[in-house]
């Protein structure tokens, strides 16, 4: 590949920017330098959308970015431009509104826009291939196509741009105070009941993506009604995708989605949220059925987490790439051949046991031929594959534990996929609030510490004044954070408090709670994605209202909110939540699956809600606490008071558990629910007898 000078984007923090920064486009980043330049030499602007681990991004790249031809072209009639979507989620969203409306609702990464110099957007797309092939137009041929409107018709290409824009600017989150309703939470499970795999498990055909908060949204359900195929369809989704080759059995955790309706051929990049939502849900499923798979997947993603994705700071990283050695998934595949070299008398078994074949089992994505490379998964359970190999399954649990460690090692010798090394507020948020549940769940102290090391930097080094930000790379922090950090840092801090009683976190929680009504709410009662203090005003105002891969905005700030709420008792948040969720009414019900997360902050305003405190030194509190901990318990809030000094803390934050004190001089725990609370009790199994009540 020709080496080229650095283009403007060298300056850039972003692993996605800085991966451009030498192709012979002349990229600029998003800003009024790139504008004003449009402006002068009457261009028109290229903006290109995507992320540092998107596959098909880097396909563009090496197609057209790379091409001098086109190169040439684009720096002759374009100024272009660079975002990194996960940098700007607030760019990110208002032109993939756009993208969608003028493909039929389809959109994704790289976005592909033209622009007037004034930022409004003329036309849209998004993965191009150089040239015109098989029937879809080529990016040479659209590029040429815009010059020549742009010289021809341009009053009409501007026209075009303004009638985009003045729509788009319509599209704002609606004026309502809708009637909240429990049937949204009965739809929600019809609809899932009615699109569920009855042999894979899951929601979709494929692309299937987790999507955790519907599952947690159906055990939720169970919960409430105690409908067991509620569980039922929940359980088989968790237990394919840990079986199947979404799951990295070697270096543990999940990759994006699934490209098959098997979960067997993931699309291979391995996201921070996606590890902290399925924690949430295998931790969900364990304590609802204490079965050791949903503990031993748990341990496997935190495994991952804090050995590839931790910062050294104590953070997250985003994500790790789906490439590697410019072949997708190369990294993790393997071939019949290598595993008889690595695991030789063995390598029989083990490809029975994790469903390798001489052919491979790896498909190309494009061609669907074979590729002589496996993806390891379990095409049938460790008790299953011994019964039939006339083995005791502790045996063969044995064996694929030390085979996974001699492929691990190997595969450490191989080119790692790119690691997109930038920490994300938000991201890091989810992954907080994951690693304090796992660490009290599974009793592992070592989760715990994480949590409150990531939260630690989140809080300190993200931080402007007490403003939070939404990037750190490398030393540099910036980018005011949007919606979305403020949410998920939120809920992270609620999880954590509840983990280890620190009352700092509730005092941090309240801060950012009122920051972000303030911040983000608008009077119609939706959270939108920029600050009102932002500097960078967009063409429109977004807000994120639907949980996709990831939930949105609106479902995690009220799910925060609601929860901060009655955990504080200030009536102040959990308004705030209903107020979102009523803006919201009317799609809740009629497309409840939509906001399968906004259902979780649903439920805290229309079911009953407990609130338990346990008064105790934190010695003597465990007994209690435990008793908590081993519970599926999702609408209660927990408080420790400890007794004297040690409590201050808690009490200035919480002044109503001022009178919650031990009995007699022994841990007591307060029950309340519906305002209503029962008498202390201080014996374990008087305790358990009020959480079944």
């Amino acid at each position: 590949m020709t080496e080229h000078k650095a283009n403007a984007l060298a300056n850039e923090s972003s692993p996605y920017l800085l991966q451009h920064a030498r192709n012979p486009v002349d990229w600029m980043p998003w800003g009024d330098a790139a504008f004003d330049k449009a402006k002068a030499e009457n261009k028109m602007v290229f903006l290109s959308i995507g992320y540092a681990t998107c596959h098909w991004c880097h396909v563009m790249e090496r197609e057209s970015f790379e091409n001098e031809a086109i190169a040439d072209y684009l720096n002759e009639h374009f100024v272009s431009i660079k975002v990194d979507r996960e940098e700007r989620p607030d760019i990110d969203a208002v032109y993939m509104a756009v993208t969608q409306a003028l493909n039929d609702g389809r959109g994704g990464w790289p976005m592909s826009l033209w622009l007037t110099p004034d930022r409004k957007p003329v036309t849209a797309g998004t993965y191009f291939p150089p040239q015109d092939q098989m029937g879809r137009t080529g990016f040479m041929s659209v590029l040429k196509r815009m010059v020549e409107l742009w010289g021809g018709e341009r009053e009409k290409l501007v026209q075009q741009a303004a009638e985009i824009t003045d729509w788009l600017q319509k599209q704002g989150a609606p004026e309502g105070d809708g009637e909240l309703s429990v049937d949204a939470l009965e739809t929600n499970f019809k609809t899932l009941s009615n699109s569920f795999d009855e042999r894979y498990g899951g929601f979709d055909r494929a692309p299937k993506f987790p999507t955790p908060h519907r599952i947690q949204s159906v055990l939720r359900w169970y919960k409430h009604t105690g409908d067991k195929e509620a569980l039922r369809m929940a359980e088989h989704t968790l237990q394919q995708m840990s079986y199947g080759g979404i799951h990295d059995h070697i270096g543990g955790g999940f990759h994006r989605y699934s490209t098959d309706r098997e979960w067997l051929t993931p699309h291979f990049e391995k996201m921070l949220y996606d590890q902290a939502l399925l924690l949430e849900a295998y931790l969900d499923a364990f304590l609802i059925t204490g079965n050791k798979l949903y503990s031993e997947t748990a341990h496997n993603i935190c495994a991952y987490v804090l050995r590839d994705l931790r910062d050294d700071g104590g953070a997250f990283h985003s994500a790790e790439d789906a490439d590697s050695e410019g072949e997708e998934g190369k990294f993790y595949v393997w071939t019949l051949g290598e595993l008889r070299n690595a695991l030789g008398k063995d390598a029989d078994l083990a490809a029975f046991t994790w469903g390798c074949v001489e052919a491979g089992n790896y498909f190309d994505e494009s061609s669907r031929e074979r590729t002589g490379a496996n993806i390891l998964h379990l095409p049938r359970t460790i008790a299953e594959s011994a019964k039939q190999r006339d083995l005791e399954e502790d045996t063969l649990r044995r064996m694929v534990f030390e085979w996974r460690a001699k492929l691990f090692d190997l595969r450490c010798e191989r080119e790692r996929p790119l690691l997109d090394d930038k920490v994300l507020a938000d991201w890091n948020g989810l992954m907080i609030g994951a690693l304090a549940r796992a660490g009290s769940i599974l009793n592992e102290p070592t989760y715990l510490t994480a949590a409150q090391e990531a939260a630690e930097f989140v809080l300190t080094k993200m931080s402007d004044d007490g403003r939070l930000l939404h990037r750190y790379r490398a030393g540099k922090v910036g980018i005011k954070g949007f919606a979305e950090d403020y949410a998920f840092v939120l809920n992270g801090l609620f999880e954590l408090y509840e983990a280890d009683f620190n009352p700092r976190w509730l005092t941090e929680a309240e801060r950012l709670g009122g920051d972000m009504i303030r911040l983000f709410q608008k009077s119609n009662g939706m959270l939108y994605t920029q600050g009102s203090d932002d500097d960078d005003v967009l063409i429109a105002s977004n807000t994120n209202r639907f949980d996709g891969a990831i939930p949105s905005a609106n479902s995690a700030g009220a799910y925060a909110l609601v929860r901060l709420g009655r955990l504080l008792q200030k009536s102040e948040f959990t308004q705030a939540a209903e107020k979102i969720l009523r803006c919201e009414a009317e799609r809740l019900l009629q497309m409840p699956v939509a906001h399968a997360y906004g259902l979780l902050a649903l439920e805290w305003l229309l079911l009953p809600v407990r609130e338990v405190v346990i008064a105790a030194s934190k010695v003597d509190s465990p007994p209690l606490l435990n008793e908590l901990r081993k519970r599926f318990l999702p609408r209660t809030v927990v408080v420790l008071h400890e007794p004297g000094d040690a409590g201050a803390g808690v009490r200035k934050v919480i002044p109503m558990v001022e009178a919650q004190t031990p009995v007699d001089g022994k841990p007591a725990a307060y029950v309340c629910e519906n305002y209503t609370c029962q008498a202390p009790v201080t014996e374990v199994s008087k305790l358990a007898e009020a959480l079944e009540g």
